[in-house]
């Protein structure tokens, strides 16, 4: 079996650690070709003394600089380079075989879709691509053959439990809903009135899974599961209206796929990435994650729970950017970043957030994302706009 060559774009965050422990396990299997990071060159400087990348990326020239020092006096073989260009030259390699794409935000999509443009496999963590870009994206896979494969623990679970024809349309023959899950995450209970005061430790303080801020603050609005929402979408080829929005507190089933013959299949496993990002790199095959196996005694109940929009505002509009279409979504996503970064900065309350994202919505029109800079375009408004509105509100 030939070694495949993965480039880690994110390689420091949740995703990337994960990414790398289970291609450590798998030496015969995968080998690192290219690193990326934002600004930790502590972390970075330890995966290339560990892996050797040819290549490894930071966000800016300092670290990159820090980075090349910390380089040569260890005698490593690793090309450094900075900044969004080369972030977008390393998902493009020619050597490269598998990216993974796990840069958060926005900041990731310039280099998902140049991996996906180059005919890459292509596993996708960065939510955020589909969200602001979705048709481009789409289109951009089917153009070029990438083989694009779902990491987010609830598109992988929607992935293996879909029929092998899906993108052809077949589903629409045999497939009802997709029952994509989400835990309700720390606040699930809180009396509603309280949420205004939460803090940034709590909202980041995630019941089942560890993961980075954003996407942990994300888990307490639900807007994660909204962004979710809109992936599934692209992803499966499927409408809004047929993805239903469970609150399974859990993080055992980690979605659920109804057939029009009455079954349902759902994905089950421990609240661990290693589990999809492993099938991932593996598909079609399976290999050993070291992810402890489930036991469903110990476990002993399962529930599930309808989502509450009054509770979870950021959801309902996540729903209705999805509804709208167009660019709302990449409006939607754009807002969210900025008003979530200015909460963890605690400038604003936790309940600002919604508040930010509906108005930056309600001042939004619907344009055409037929390029890159389009979608760029549109996402550098809505940004500026949603930093208008933190001038305003701010604590």
């Amino acid at each position: 079996m030939n070694t495949e060559a993965v480039c880690v774009l994110g390689a420091t965050g949740s995703i990337g650690q994960n990414t790398l422990d289970v291609i450590r396990q798998h030496p015969d299997r995968w080998r690192v070709a290219a690193l990326t990071a934002n600004t930790n060159v502590v972390d970075m400087l330890a995966l290339c003394k560990e892996f050797r990348p040819e290549y490894a990326v930071m966000s800016d020239a300092a670290s990159a600089s820090a980075l090349v020092s910390e380089c040569r006096t260890h005698s490593l073989p690793t090309e450094v380079l900075a900044g969004e260009q080369s972030l977008v030259d390393v998902a493009a390699l020619d050597q490269v075989d598998t990216v993974m794409a796990a840069i958060v935000g926005g900041a990731g999509l310039a280099s998902s879709l140049a991996a996906a443009r180059t005919g890459k496999k292509v596993l996708l963590a960065n939510k955020e691509s589909l969200v602001m870009s979705g048709q481009l994206f789409m289109d951009t896979v089917a153009r070029s053959g990438a083989q694009l494969l779902p990491i987010d623990s609830e598109h992988n679970a929607i992935f293996q439990c879909m029929p092998n024809n899906y993108l052809a349309g077949q589903q629409a023959k045999a497939v009802e809903r997709i029952l994509l899950t989400g835990s309700g995450g720390p606040f699930r209970q809180m009396p509603i009135e309280q949420l205004q005061n939460v803090t940034p430790a709590q909202a980041c303080n995630h019941p089942n899974w560890n993961m980075g801020a954003k996407i942990s603050v994300d888990s307490a609005t639900m807007m994660n599961k909204g962004l979710e929402l809109i992936e599934a979408v692209w992803l499966f080829n499927t409408r809004v209206e047929d993805v239903e929005i469970v609150v399974h507190p859990q993080s055992v089933i980690h979605s659920m796929v109804q057939y029009n013959d009455g079954s349902v299949l759902a994905q089950m496993g421990n609240p661990d990435m290693r589990t999809p990002i492993a099938h991932g790199l593996a598909w079609p095959e399976r290999v050993f994650a070291g992810v402890q196996a489930l036991n469903l005694v110990e476990v002993a109940k399962l529930s599930f729970e309808r989502p509450d929009f009054e509770r979870f505002p950021c959801l309902r509009l996540a729903t209705d950017a999805a509804l709208a279409g167009g660019s709302f979504s990449c409006v939607l996503n754009a807002a969210n970043e900025i008003a979530v970064e200015a909460f963890l900065q605690h400038d604003i309350r936790f309940t600002d957030i919604a508040r930010i994202v509906e108005e930056c919505l309600g001042m939004a029109n619907s344009v055409e994302l037929s390029s890159i800079d389009a979608v760029l375009e549109v996402d550098k408004a809505a940004r500026a706009r949603a930093r208008q509105c933190l001038a305003a509100t701010q604590v």
